[in-house]
């Protein structure tokens, strides 16, 4: 069926197709699905994970002492996140976002089967494939979202806020399963009864989360024919703004453009590695991520120096946003560190007399997304012309994080010192505190994080929408490297010094929304000559 170019996606294929969830095309159900559980296997594995290397032998851990398992959580989380840009890469290079999406599914659950084995090696093993796999699985899955519409469609916004709600339904069952399965008592008594070591209970949490990716990939190839002409090579002949300018790509594949890509790459990565060696003297550990980064930072700026005007001031706009996004994500990501800890050490583990492990505490903030995305996906729908710019909703984003912690803040004044000695139960707080925090950080996630996956895919050159997807993850990647930095540097012990953390964290995020609101305008004035 033929169709004209306005009703078409980056891809060309037919996305006039209303048969799908709430009115939208029907392969917006298979995406939504698949990454549920690939989301499943991540957040339940990830909810397990600090605790798992923190916790003493006798209590199955791996007792890393707490700033090495910040560094190794850090550096795995943000790995997760930087090397979207090189399958981002690889989908428009060569295999498309569709083939990219089923390889990286299957390296995940490769991945979480290796850390179901008690070992050393299987856990380093495990932790890598993952890394791997997420790399071409998470931004070509984002990718194929963005071309079920066009630029203009006014269900593109509301598309992405229900797909980011498959991300939190999976996010908000996983902690549930895989920390049960972790932490619960019941269960190791019933491991006991059945001849089972109960100390190895953290292997069947990881063992269940390689269970879900696998569901994960089979409701992607059964649903295959609802994506026919999606995730393909990008064709840029759909879109008009980037048609005059396809002969840019070939002009730059000369020497020159190596040499100079090569260099930036390589001053990048020494200087990234020096960086890491001088922060904390982690040596080669801390200094890999900041050297990767930079690497790519390098790629990067010699790939888009050769757009023309409109594309350099699209790409332009991603980067103001990308800087924000990184300030948010450095508050949002401690959720798996030194919120965990806050929640495993300072609150309570007992709700109405039953057990609540504290790995279930990290399905409160993806409950909330559940209750309210559908209810902002709506508002964004609704408002049609009226809808705020993504800046503001950024803007709205981080304002929402400020206030998370400054009241995470004022909860730890709440705990006494107790000058090296355990919490007793009475000591501790309550959860509803948490209940709180997350809530507050539900709301500026989702004012920014789907609205940034859609501003990024309507942004992007064609040829580079991969790349620029990997681009957004990769804030994410340096926000959660910070975040493994804190939640290694976490002690309730000190008298002030989790007050001194939060209330730090609070402080610069409530800087940064207000600079952005000042910014907002020249922002708006500049994406408005990209559409002229």
């Amino acid at each position: 069926m033929s169709v004209a170019i306005d009703e078409t996606g980056a891809s060309g294929i037919d996305v006039m197709d209303t048969g799908g969830i709430g009115g939208h095309p029907r392969g917006l159900t298979t995406l939504f699905f698949t990454e549920m559980w690939e989301r499943f296997s991540f957040y339940g594995m990830k909810a397990i994970l600090f605790l798992y290397m923190t916790k003493a032998l006798t209590e199955g851990g791996l007792q890393f002492d707490q700033k090495y398992a910040g560094l190794i959580m850090g550096t795995y989380a943000s790995g997760v996140y930087w090397t979207p840009l090189i399958g981002g890469w690889l989908a428009d290079k060569y295999l498309g976002a569709r083939r990219a999406v089923f390889v990286g599914g299957v390296i995940i659950a490769c991945g979480h089967f290796s850390l179901a084995f008690d070992s050393m090696a299987t856990f380093y093993t495990g932790l890598v494939l993952i890394v791997i796999g997420t790399g071409f699985l998470k931004p070509n899955v984002s990718t194929m979202v963005g071309d079920l519409y066009t630029e203009k469609d006014k269900r593109r916004d509301a598309g992405f806020s229900i797909f980011y709600m498959g991300i939190n339904l999976g996010a908000l069952l996983a902690p549930l399963v895989v920390g049960f399965l972790a932490q619960n008592e019941w269960f190791r008594g019933f491991l006991i009864s059945m001849g089972f070591n109960p100390l190895k209970s953290w292997h069947w949490g990881f063992g269940a989360a390689c269970v879900f990716m696998v569901l994960g990939l089979i409701q992607y190839v059964v649903g295959g024919d609802r994506l026919r002409g999606v995730g393909e090579k990008p064709v840029e002949k759909n879109r008009p703004d980037i048609a005059q300018t396809r002969k840019i790509g070939e002009e730059v594949e000369g020497k020159d453009f190596d040499m100079l890509t090569a260099a930036l790459a390589i001053i990048g990565g020494v200087l990234g590695f020096s960086g890491g060696m001088y922060w904390g003297g982690a040596g080669l550990v801390g200094g890999l991520f900041p050297c990767v980064t930079f690497f790519f930072f390098g790629y990067i700026a010699g790939t888009v120096r050769h757009l023309n005007k409109i594309e350099a001031r699209r790409v332009g706009v991603i980067f103001i946003l990308f800087v924000f996004a990184i300030i948010f994500w450095m508050s949002f990501e401690q959720a798996s560190t030194s919120l965990t800890l806050f929640a495993d050490r300072l609150t309570h583990h007992y709700i109405f007399g039953h057990e609540f492990p504290s790995s279930w505490y990290q399905s409160v903030q993806p409950f909330f997304v559940v209750a309210l995305a559908p209810v902002f996906a709506l508002i964004w729908q609704k408002m049609g012309e009226r809808d705020p710019s993504s800046p503001a909703k950024f803007s709205a984003g981080l304002f929402f994080a400020a206030i998370a912690f400054g009241i995470v803040a004022f909860v730890s004044t709440l705990v006494p010192a107790t000058g090296g000695a355990e919490l007793t139960e009475a000591q501790k707080v309550g959860p509803f505190w948490l209940v709180v925090v997350y809530f507050f950080q539900t709301l500026g996630e989702l004012c920014l994080y789907p609205v940034g996956l859609s501003t990024v895919t309507k942004l992007s050159p064609a040829r580079l929408v991969g790349l620029m997807m990997g681009v957004w993850f990769l804030s994410i990647a340096i926000g959660d490297f910070v975040a493994g930095i804190m939640g290694g540097a976490f002690n309730e012990k000190a008298e002030g010094a989790l007050v001194k953390m939060f209330g730090t964290v609070a402080v610069i995020t409530i800087i940064a929304a207000i600079i952005l609101v000042v910014l907002t305008p020249f922002i708006k004035r500049l994406t408005a000559r990209t559409s002229s």
